[in-house]
């Protein structure tokens, strides 16, 4: 694996990485997930850019936009 740039050999090295705690608990289809799709850098918060794929990521954002169009909406004074 001489070949493949270091950086991105380690992003998607799974001992070094954890399941989404925010997607875990937002996401009701969580488990039906690629295992890497699961996955977020250990070494960082469960944030959408922590996962380790581009679906992932996909997912995590859309669960936040969700979350946030969720919420009651401001009205003007």
């Amino acid at each position: 694996m001489e070949h493949i740039d270091p950086a991105i050999n380690s992003r998607f090295d799974t001992r070094s990485s954890r399941p989404c705690e925010f997607c875990r608990e937002l996401d009701p289809k969580f488990r039906e997930r690629r295992p890497l799709d699961q996955m977020v850098a250990r070494s960082r918060k469960a944030i959408a850019s922590a996962h380790l794929t581009e679906d992932g990521y996909v997912r995590h954002r859309m669960l936040e936009l969700r979350q946030i169009a969720a919420r009651a909406p401001l009205t003007a004074a």
